[in-house]
């Protein structure tokens, strides 16, 4: 099956999908077939005629295999909110199975697959709290590339999730700094403890705060060839984990 990685981040709302389908382009271009997948989006609004997430339809941009949104992300819904809490809106649940199972049979057309999270690592996915977006990471066993917010918080968020990820069993394969503020003091500062507290992680890029931060702007400040290391015999998508 596909060599892939999970795309986790500190918050919400910190660069997680740019950073994803920049990733999903950069592997691209190497004439592999590659793919984004995000199983859970909330927040559906109209891009180009069509109703769709926009997460979705960014990393269904960057990929170069035909998937449908659906295909991307089997579980979409209407409010823009924690993603139990949409579900529970529309009288949805969101189910374990199907969602492992379309990530495979996607992941099955694919030489390497990018899979973000929803949210931060923790985000619950059902309202009784028996499952959430870490064990999802957990169930697919893959390892975790981490994007950090870059603002103050930024340490303990960054730990705190490296924690929670590697508790689980999980390797923290990297981590991808993303400037939010840009007038952040002493950035160079809490770059220097991120690298320090996250061990023998990589720092995979440091993204400034860019005008227009679009995956094709962000991808020149990603360390390519360390990327296409990630994606080795140890990040191999099992059919049956």
């Amino acid at each position: 099956m596909a060599h892939a990685c999970f795309v986790t981040g500190t918050d919400t709302e910190i660069g997680k999908t740019t950073v994803a389908a920049a990733i999903v382009g950069l592997l691209a271009k190497t004439g592999l077939r590659v793919a984004g997948l995000k199983p859970v989006a909330a927040g559906i609004g109209v891009i180009d005629g069509e109703r769709i997430n926009e997460d979705v339809h960014a990393l269904r941009a960057a990929s170069n295999v035909a998937l449908s949104a659906d295909e991307i992300a089997p579980f979409q819904f209407e409010a823009a909110c924690a993603p139990h809490v949409a579900a529970a809106l529309e009288g949805r649940s969101i189910e374990r199975g199907p969602i492992l199972a379309s990530i495979r049979a996607a992941a099955a057309r694919c030489d390497r697959v990018v899979i973000e999270g929803v949210g931060g690592f923790r985000v619950p996915l059902d309202t009784a709290g028996g499952w959430d977006s870490a064990d999802l990471a957990r169930d697919l066993d893959l390892p975790v590339l981490m994007v950090v917010g870059l603002r103050l918080g930024a340490i303990n968020h960054a730990l705190l999730t490296a924690e929670a990820v590697r508790a689980r069993g999980l390797r923290l394969c990297g981590w991808v700094a993303n400037t939010i503020d840009p007038a952040m003091a002493q950035a160079s500062a809490t770059l220097d403890a991120l690298a320090a507290g996250l061990g023998n992680a990589p720092c995979l890029g440091l993204v400034p705060r860019l005008p227009a931060p679009s995956p094709e702007a962000i991808a020149p400040y990603l360390n390519v060839p360390a990327l296409h290391r990630l994606f080795d015999s140890d990040s191999v998508l099992k059919e049956n984990p």
